[in-house]
């Protein structure tokens, strides 16, 4: 089994910006978890960080060539506007899910509103990293219950 994780703009930037909001925990910190998680599942996981909306687009598409069987993306700021992203979510006929670390449903008004939501199957928010986490075992629930 082959899943993504995508991961948008700042997200490099964990541990360093915003501590109140997305933890002390760095980057590499979440490389790490997924790491071990997938090492503990015996799967490939593949994570991709760009602060690049064409960037993640073209990661999207490719992950059709490279025919993984799921995807977990966090697209940062670009889950409030880009409806690009959308699109090319919903090219994918894989289970996907969408993690943001905070609870973006108890924060700044323009955060209530993702228009990639819809090209995704599901949303994790407000978990913290543990999300990402929740999220492998939920494409694997739904890759295993089809």
């Amino acid at each position: 089994m082959k899943l993504l994780v995508i991961n948008g703009p700042n997200l490099n930037f964990l541990g360093i910006r915003e501590k109140s909001v997305y933890g002390k925990q760095d980057y590499n910190y979440m490389l790490e978890q997924i790491d071990n998680k997938a090492t503990s599942l015996g799967i490939t996981i593949d994570v991709f960080q760009s602060n690049s909306e064409g960037e993640i687009i073209d990661r999207i598409q490719k992950a059709y060539f490279d025919e993984v069987d799921g995807v977990i993306i966090n697209p940062g700021a670009y889950t409030h506007y880009s409806y690009a992203i959308r699109d090319a979510l919903a090219s994918l006929l894989v289970p996907k899910i969408e993690v943001h670390i905070s609870n973006i449903h108890k924060r700044e008004d323009f955060r209530h509103i993702s228009v990639t939501a819809a090209g995704c199957d599901g949303q994790i928010a407000g978990l913290g990293l543990n999300g990402y986490l929740l999220a492998i075992d939920g494409i694997i629930n739904m890759l295993e219950s089809n």
